[in-house]
């Protein structure tokens, strides 16, 4: 037994310190104390994040294999910890001008990572539920923290129905797994793939399940909440939303596809790939039309997630390293793009709207330099680091005999590269329009700055990023 708690020990830290501080926010000042519990937040899950990264080593099962401590789950944790903790500590500005910062948002954000790193280690389908839905239930009320705002709470019920939904249809899945492999483990499941045909039914509940976790990544045809809870969310937790639960829900994926039906490659990489190539043309073609800036980021997200899904689609070992490196780049971009958006105001009030960035360059030139090169890089302009990522998705697909998976991946690519470019355009070479005002908060300058800077130093080094992806897919695919 001590032996299990001591694989689960980070997320057991973090769940006593947010029990903790709850109990001792309800006998305090609570919202008085919210900018202190961001940055105690933050920096416990910044150490327990290098806590992860520097320590341990091969795999180790806990409670019976239903958790699974690994390279791959702990890629994945140190992603989720810093991106979460990076996220909180920039929007903690933001939220304190705008009223909104109340002691609950640091420790729901604590309380969803708990349940992103109990997704990531998942050896068997009730550990995973366990993890999927304390993620969910936390984010159903961040998406909705704004009380006040129609639109906030509109994003908060979408939200919670379709999440509803989508878990009912990942549970059905599992039922049908259970019933037809006779376990629940991954170990198990994979054993039955292994030694006798896939039956229908199993195929069934692949399917079911791949349709859950499809919306968990906001993948076509499951996308349809991104929008809304994009736009309705205050721009912080819509920066949270694009990244650390990005990051848990594709490292999920990935583990139930190979670790329980690794031995049935052939017959979920169709259904993947398939939802690779809608969501990648779906994000590229639907975010044309889009003004506001946090709208065309939540198709962009979708367009991104079906390239990282054509990594998974190959059902290969490099296939997997090149989804967890194109992550890793994806959190990266989206940090630094958030960054900047929060930075934009006009009269006290945020702006998103991307016309407003008419001529930016002249009065902003070090911002608008930065912008661009995060927005090539999220277009995937070469020699951006997002280019590298998806070369690495697109050699994946190519190296697995899907050649044409990697074909409509660049075409999608081209095409979304116009709504990216057009941003651009309006700041280097739009009509002069009322100017937006810029926040000069020293901790968004330090992250925006950063995230161009890596979309540029990055290409040279990949702060070992590319060795421990390379780790932790061997160690995932059997």
């Amino acid at each position: 037994m001590q032996a299990d708690l001591s694989v689960i020990l980070p997320e057991i830290i973090l769940a006593i310190y947010v029990m903790a501080a709850l109990i001792g926010a309800v006998y305090t000042a609570k919202d008085k104390l919210a900018p202190m519990l961001v940055w105690v937040t933050a920096a416990l899950m910044v150490v327990l994040g290098v806590w992860i990264g520097t320590s341990g080593e091969g795999s180790t099962e806990a409670f019976g294999g239903m958790i699974v401590d690994d390279a791959f789950s702990r890629f994945a944790k140190v992603a989720i910890l810093l991106s979460a903790s990076a996220v909180m500590v920039m929007g903690q500005d933001y939220m304190s001008k705008r009223g909104m910062l109340r002691f609950e948002y640091p420790l729901l954000v604590a309380l969803s990572a708990i349940g992103m790193m109990v997704m990531v280690s998942a050896g068997d389908l009730m550990s995973l539920y366990m993890g999927l839905e304390l993620q969910s239930l936390a984010l159903y009320v961040v998406a909705s923290l704004r009380r006040d705002s129609v639109k906030s709470t509109e994003a908060g019920l979408k939200y919670f129905v379709l999440g509803a939904l989508s878990s009912g249809l990942l549970l059905y899945g599992a039922s049908l797994v259970y019933g037809f492999a006779g376990t629940t483990k991954f170990a198990g499941i994979i054993e039955v793939a292994q030694h006798g045909e896939v039956s229908i039914g199993l195929l069934f509940g692949i399917v079911f399940l791949i349709s859950g976790l499809g919306f968990k990544v906001s993948a076509v045809p499951f996308h349809m909440w991104t929008p809304d809870v994009y736009e309705g969310a205050p721009t912080p937790v819509t920066a949270f939303f694009a990244s650390a639960p990005k990051v848990a829900a594709m490292g999920l994926f990935a583990r139930v596809m190979h670790d329980a039906f690794g031995h049935a490659v052939a017959d979920w990489s169709q259904v993947v790939a398939l939802l690779s190539v809608l969501s990648m043309f779906l994000g590229a073609i639907a975010a044309i039309g889009q003004t506001d800036i946090k709208r065309l980021m939540a198709y962009s997200s979708i367009a991104h997630m079906g390239y990282a899904l054509i990594g998974l689609a190959a059902g290969t070992e490099l296939g997997v390293q090149a989804l967890l490196i194109y992550m890793a780049i994806y959190v990266a971009m989206n940090i630094g793009t958030f960054a900047f958006i929060m930075m934009l105001h006009r009269d006290g009030k945020p702006v998103t709207d991307i016309r407003a960035l008419n001529q930016y360059a002249k009065r902003e030139p070090g911002r608008a330099f930065g912008m661009l090169v995060l927005l090539f890089s999220l277009s995937g302009v070469p020699p951006m680091l997002g280019f590298f990522g998806k070369f690495f998705v697109l050699r994946a697909a190519v190296e697995a005999g899907m050649s044409w998976l990697a074909v409509a991946g660049v075409i999608a690519s081209v095409i979304g590269a116009f709504y990216y470019l057009r941003i651009v355009f309006y700041m280097y070479f739009g009509s002069e329009a009322e100017e937006v005002e810029t926040n000069r908060s020293p901790v968004l300058l330090a992250f925006f700055t950063a995230g161009a800077a890596v979309m540029l130093i990055g290409v040279v080094t990949t702060f070992g990023v590319e060795g421990a992806a390379a780790s932790a897919a061997a160690m995932l695919v059997h």
